[in-house]
């Protein structure tokens, strides 16, 4: 078991502390300057006024981009299963007429 740690993480101007493992670190300090560039660029934008409206946003956008992502694994699962369901009835087709 790892011992626990803090780390300190600047999102949109300010700081934030966290215990984490150590493990956990860099993936944790690396989502918060994903979150941090995502909140910035919306800040930027000029066009939503408020750190709670720009947190939202943000996590509307991420969350978007995440399950669009899901969405596209799912249709490529999809087919492989599909081409795979394919050769598997072609394979049974052939050893069908040729065991005959």
């Amino acid at each position: 078991m790892s011992t626990p740690t803090t780390a300190t993480l600047h999102i949109l101007d300010k700081e934030y502390r966290v215990s984490c493992t150590e493990e956990e670190r860099a993936g944790l300090e690396s989502s918060a300057r994903f979150l941090d560039e995502k909140m910035q660029t919306i800040k930027n934008s000029g066009r939503v006024v408020g750190l709670d409206r720009i947190a939202v946003m943000a996590g509307l956008n991420i969350t978007h981009d995440f399950l669009a992502e899901e969405q596209k694994k799912s249709g490529a699962n999809l087919g492989i299963s599909d081409k795979i369901n394919a050769l598997h009835n072609k394979l049974d087709f052939a050893i069908n007429t040729f065991s005959k």
